[in-house]
Formats: structure tokens, C-alpha cells, sequence
């Protein structure tokens, strides 16, 4: 089962506040829902995890860990999630991103040329940095949408499930 196997990898949540350099969390290392599974805190940390991805800005795990405090999400999932935009995917998302924005804002996208030099570099900035962030935006709030909702749906349909599963082994049982 997932569940027991994400267990095994989360990490001690009492280690983790004893450690140095996490002291200054205090208690909110104690919040319960950053710990457990289930189907609030999982759904909320898909949701932050997807979002966190698109952001374009560095420290994106830092981020993602801030949302999960505030929001009662889980913790590992949602820093973990952060990690589909890796050194080799963030090239294509971003720029999948930058066209959705372009394509929002009715602008065509740029052909974008590596110059070694500062000004040209500035001057791209300048002009993809406005549908950038509106595609980073779009991109991450409907993926993490998408996300909470298939999470939200398949692990309450995977609950009625097993809650039928097991109605029907008593009444077998009990027909014997």
C-alpha cells in the first residue's frame, strides 16, 4: 500500500525537531497534518507541490515547506512534488509555460538568443519575464487543481472500495 510506503520514507518528526538547525520551527513540526496521511493533508500538499513546481524563483522547496505549515499539508509530499521541475525538466516546463502566457496575453513568443552579453540578456528579461510569470501562474494553479481533484476523487473511490470489500466479506461470512 502507498500509504505504508511513504511511512517508511518520511522522516522522524521527533528527530526532526531535535535537530539544530530546525529548532526555530518550535512546534509547528508537531502539527499532525504534516505528518499524516490522509485525504486532506495529501490533496493540499499535491496542490502546493504542483503549484511550487511552476514558480519560477529559486529555493522552490523552501517555498513549498512554508505553504505546508500554513495550509496543515503534508510536508514530504508537497517539498517532494517541487522536485518535477529538476535540472533536466525546468527548461521545457518554463518555456511551456512562457508560451501559455504569450498565448494569454495575445503576444508571440520570442525567439530567444544566448548572447554573452549583459544588455541582450536584460533586454530578454524585459520582454518575457510578464508572460513568464502569467504562464508559471496559469500552469501551476491548473495542474495543482487537476491534481487535488484526481487525489481528492481516487482516494475517496479507493475508500468506498475496500469499505464495500470488507461489507461484503461480513456478509459472507455471515451467511456460513
Amino acid at each position: 500500500m502507498p500509504r505504508n510506503f511513504f511511512k517508511r520514507l518520511a522522516p522522524d518528526p521527533v528527530a526532526l525537531k531535535q535537530h539544530r538547525s530546525l529548532r526555530w520551527l518550535g512546534n509547528s513540526l508537531e502539527d499532525p497534518n504534516i505528518w499524516h496521511l490522509n485525504r486532506q493533508s495529501v490533496s493540499r500538499a499535491v496542490l502546493i507541490g504542483f503549484i511550487c513546481a511552476f514558480a519560477p524563483v529559486p529555493l522552490q522547496m523552501l517555498l513549498a515547506a512554508a505553504a505546508a505549515f500554513r495550509f496543515h499539508a503534508n510536508l514530504p509530499i508537497a517539498v517532494s512534488l517541487v522536485w518535477m521541475t529538476n535540472p533536466i525538466t525546468f527548461a521545457p516546463i518554463f518555456y511551456g509555460a512562457y508560451r501559455v502566457g504569450a498565448w494569454i496575453l495575445g503576444r508571440t513568443p520570442s525567439a530567444i538568443s544566448f548572447e554573452p552579453s549583459v544588455e541582450v540578456f536584460m533586454a530578454q528579461v524585459a520582454e518575457v519575464w510578464q508572460p513568464l510569470l502569467l504562464g508559471c501562474l496559469v500552469c501551476g494553479l491548473l495542474s495543482g487543481l487537476i491534481a487535488y481533484a484526481l487525489v481528492w476523487r481516487i482516494w475517496g473511490w479507493q475508500v468506498i472500495t475496500r469499505w464495500e470489500q470488507r461489507k461484503r466479506l461480513r456478509q459472507l461470512r455471515n451467511s456460513h
